[in-house]
């Protein structure tokens, strides 16, 4: 069991214990201690994150020039073979404002499924959501602006097969370090008890 396993299972370390922990990695050493959390490791990650500091959109883009990639890498707890559990989100600023971002999902099933675009924005002012996460990666919305160069044709989550992923999922997430995140998926109003955790690359 590695550092930490260990600090997410023990009931006594909170969660400013492990942000300092993760935030204490490098790049390298961070991805490979979040992208090996098993499902329980990543729920109990996510109760404990319920005591963090609130999210911002910042914190998923930072200071990244409008429709300017930024990568996060991914693990989820879908009941997949190993290596499908592997993904990146991928989200930009609009070229205009910053009350909300935009993103998709990367991996090795995209081009079977689909991009699953989605809009992220502030839980802030509806207290249900919020209580779930500060910030909510929304797929009943997808970019109605233009996305970062390079990125996938948009479509609606209903397009093909990505309805039966995507269609009418939210993702609240939470703060797990300055660089990780965490967030438990929503059918509806319906927790799913399916969790992923993402690292920031830069």
């Amino acid at each position: 069991m590695d550092d930490l396993a260990r600090l997410i299972d023990d009931p006594h370390t909170g969660i400013d214990a492990i942000g300092a922990h993760l935030d204490g990695l490098d790049g390298a050493g961070r991805w490979r201690a979040v992208g090996g959390l098993d499902r329980d490791r990543q729920r109990l990650l996510y109760e404990k994150a319920a005591h963090a500091a609130p999210l911002t959109l910042a914190d998923f883009a930072g200071d990244a020039a409008p429709r300017t990639e930024v990568i996060h890498d991914g693990r989820n707890t879908l009941p997949l073979p190993t290596p499908l559990r592997r993904f990146q989100k991928r989200f930009c600023w609009p070229a205009v404002g910053r009350e909300r971002l935009f993103g998709y999902n990367e991996g090795p099933t995209r081009r079977v499924i689909g991009p699953g675009y989605f809009v992220a924005v502030a839980t802030a002012g509806r207290p249900h959501w919020t209580a779930r996460g500060a910030v909510v990666i929304d797929y009943f919305q997808v970019p109605d602006a233009e996305v970062a160069p390079g990125w996938p044709r948009v479509v609606d989550n209903h397009h093909r097969l990505q309805r039966l992923v995507y269609a009418g999922t939210r993702d609240f997430m939470r703060r797990a370090s300055r660089h990780v995140t965490v967030g438990a998926a929503w059918k509806g109003e319906r927790p799913l008890d399916h969790y992923f955790v993402l690292c920031r690359q830069a």
